[in-house]
């Protein structure tokens, strides 16, 4: 690999000092930066490119942040499927999977190799309100309907591959892909997948009724929630940022993207131990 991407988040205390230090090794291992125009202010051997363009001729991107910058560059380089490591600036997150204390090192893999590669799911929403679609979105981590500005319910019927599944009256509905397990839906009460199985998931946030169960649906389906009762605005949320507004009558259709995201793992990566560390597992101590 020759050319790297970066996209950073500037606002993390740590940023300049970790771009300086970035385009020092880089520059040592011959390798090229182009980076997003607010990451090319503190990186200035970079070459800027808009987002428009960001994705063109790279051999991989450097996502340096946080899960939030992660998902940002899997955006930007939706079109190319250009493989990302993400490497935090605070607290590991649960898709960036190094650290500050091992860039030198995630960049000499990158010119060498000697990484591994994750391939994950991503999932496609279309919005339809009538016969007019108003747009298709693309996330790695979940889709959301729901919220608004009201403590009202709404009702949500949903089919998967035009089979009624039932009507939902909750405040919201998730459908996420294995790697987004571990996000809104965790939260909610579903399951967690691992990353690289051939599953999607449905979820429901706060249900009323006790009946309501998440659902693991193969990959290959395709999920139509259509806004049944609508008595408050309801945003439909991708990726944790705010699309558009859902109506009475809107129609989603999800489904799995012909296009995935690679995840660039160092030597040493272990999910579950990343899920140990996140949720705090501690395991039992043997005794009876």
């Amino acid at each position: 690999m020759k050319t790297i991407g970066v996209v950073a988040n500037r606002d993390k205390p740590q940023s300049k000092t970790v771009l300086a230090q970035l385009a020092a090794t880089a520059h040592r291992l011959g390798l090229r930066l182009v980076a997003t125009p607010e990451t090319a202010r503190l990186l200035p051997r970079a070459r800027r490119a808009s987002d428009a363009r960001f994705g063109r001729g790279l051999d991989a991107v450097l996502a340096l942040g946080g899960d939030g910058t992660l998902l940002r560059a899997a955006r930007l380089v939706e079109r190319s499927e250009t493989p990302i490591l993400g490497i935090n600036l605070g607290n590991l997150g649960f898709l960036t999977s190094a650290t500050v204390d091992e860039l030198d090192a995630g960049l000499e893999l990158l010119a060498r190799g000697g990484y591994r590669i994750s391939p994950r799911t991503v999932i496609e929403v279309a919005v339809h309100r009538g016969r007019k679609k108003l747009g298709v979105f693309r996330a790695l981590n979940d889709v959301v309907a729901g919220w608004g500005r009201s403590s009202r319910i709404t009702t949500f019927a949903v089919e998967v591959d035009g089979e009624a599944i039932t009507s939902y009256r909750c405040d919201g509905l998730i459908v996420s892909t294995p790697t987004g397990s571990t996000g809104h839906s965790l939260s909610a009460g579903g399951p967690i997948l691992h990353p690289e199985a051939d599953v999607l998931l449905l979820n429901v946030i706060c249900p009323h009724t006790l009946s309501a169960r998440p659902i693991v649906l193969p990959d290959r389906s395709r999920v139509t929630i259509t806004v049944a009762d609508a008595s408050k605005p309801l945003l439909l949320s991708v990726d944790g940022q705010e699309e558009l507004q859902l109506d009475q009558g809107d129609r989603l259709s999800v489904q799995r993207s012909p296009r995935n995201v690679a995840l660039i793992h160092l030597p040493g990566y272990r999910y579950f131990g990343v899920l140990r560390q996140k949720l705090q597992w501690s395991g039992s101590s043997g005794r009876t």
